[in-house]
């Protein structure tokens, strides 16, 4: 499975094309680096729509679309163990030597890690994102991610903040957790090739428009600095509950015509809604890494975000004007922004985005935290058991049984259709796909 240092990776989430999102982006960029590193990648994600079962992306990226539709949010529905024979027979048949899942609420993503552990493999998790500790939806978040890190491992977060939030969460040791940041296809963003004129200031807002996101601060924030600033235009890419709101006030502050409102925006143009616009807005209330700053940067925009978990981390101080949480403080940054903006060269900004980040360095980093989770010794269930016995008095014994039920019933598959009778696929070097 894994020769000449090369390894054959399942990348495991429920978001994947043709979703768009960070996570998604990660996954698919990723993929790619790793593919023209010279290792196999396949990707199981569920069903979408009409797209079911197996396709083919840039490269030979291949998709296993299982026939699982989301039931929440794009996750789907927990089974436990209803996942097991799929998982079995994609890891069996690609000759996967490791199992990477994303993203801390995804259920498929916590299934293939329980059943890949199961039968042996070498897992890796990544954490996109950050949760609390208070409110009941991320105790219950925290159980789960508990119990899935119990026994990976390795795990890699995007940022120094990620790793702190997710240790403390899931009690995983700090030396089994990697930081390594996301990073932006410049190629693909890049600045407009002429400057904008400053007459008018076009502040852009792209991101779903969800509370998490900060769109209620948009509501308070847009008119106040229309009202500070008649030559300031806001264009506002992005859907969700919360787009009612945004379309309330500009209703009722008259802003018809210097607040555009889009809707969703498909990635490939959201390089031309940024290229229209002199400073990016994020009003994120959490955040672990955005990706989203990333690309208005490549594209020379200077950015206002709200001060909140690994968004300090992405950008220089020159790069990016901070604010707290709050519309006040945010107004006085958009303020602070507007001042510096003639100072801004967006060629050079682009130029400095080129030297930071890149996927294919994001690649060359994963690839030794699969080389470092292969050196790792095969431990048997009955020594990886006490692992789960700290989760918690009545927790820990509760996964100690779902683990030995998820054992039992592997082994019973080996029974009924042992590893030999499953047929392995051929592989295909990527110079044979592209005479194909």
């Amino acid at each position: 499975m894994d020769i000449e240092g090369k390894h054959s990776i399942l990348m495991v989430s429920d978001f994947f094309y043709p979703n768009f999102g960070g996570v998604e982006n990660h996954i698919y960029l990723l993929s790619q680096c790793l593919l023209k590193l010279g290792h196999k990648v396949v990707v199981m994600t569920h069903a979408y729509a009409n797209r079911s079962g197996v396709r083919y992306m840039t490269n030979g990226l291949k998709v296993y679309y299982v026939p699982w539709k989301p039931f929440l949010m794009q996750n789907t529905l927990p089974t436990f163990y209803g996942t097991l024979p799929i998982i079995r027979t994609i890891l069996i048949r690609e000759k996967i030597s490791l199992v990477h899942g994303h993203q801390a609420f995804s259920t498929l993503c916590h299934e293939a890690l329980m059943h890949a552990r199961t039968m042996g493999y070498k897992v890796i998790f990544t954490d996109h994102s950050l949760y609390g500790f208070s409110d009941i939806g991320s105790i219950h978040m925290n159980k789960v991610l508990q119990f899935t890190l119990a026994d990976v491992t390795q795990a890699i977060c995007v940022s120094h903040t990620s790793k702190e939030n997710t240790v403390l969460r899931s009690g995983l040791p700090p030396e089994k957790v990697f930081v390594i940041p996301n990073a932006v296809d410049t190629t693909m963003f890049k600045p407009a090739p002429e400057r904008l004129s400053m007459d008018p200031i076009v502040i852009v807002v792209i991101s779903r428009l969800v509370y998490r996101k900060g769109a209620d601060l948009l509501v308070e924030v847009i008119p106040e600095v229309c009202h500070l600033y008649p030559n300031v235009r806001f264009i506002i890419g992005g859907d969700g509950p919360k787009r009612v709101r945004l379309e309330e006030m500009r209703e009722k502050h008259s802003l018809q015509d210097r607040v555009d409102m889009l809707g969703a925006v498909p990635h490939a143009k959201v390089r031309s809604v940024l290229n229209s616009g002199h400073i990016f807005l994020n009003s994120s209330l959490t955040e672990a890494f955005c990706i989203a700053i990333l690309e208005a940067a490549s594209c020379g925009l200077l950015t206002v975000s709200t001060r909140v978990g690994g968004v300090p981390e992405v950008l220089p101080d020159d790069m990016i004007v901070l604010a707290k949480p709050d519309p006040s403080d945010m107004v006085h940054a958009i303020k602070k922004a507007i001042r510096i903006l003639p100072h801004i060269d967006p060629q050079e900004m682009h130029r400095r985005m080129k030297e930071m980040y890149s996927w294919h360095d994001v690649a060359k980093r994963t690839e030794i935290v699969y080389d470092r989770a292969l050196r790792c010794s095969n431990q048997t269930l009955l020594e990886r058991l006490p692992r789960y016995l700290t989760c918690g008095a009545w927790a820990g014994k509760l996964f100690c049984l779902v683990m030995i039920i998820d054992f039992i019933l592997w082994r019973l598959l080996q029974l009924w259709q042992p590893d030999s009778e499953v047929e392995p696929v051929p592989d295909f070097k990527r110079t044979e796909l592209k005479r194909g």
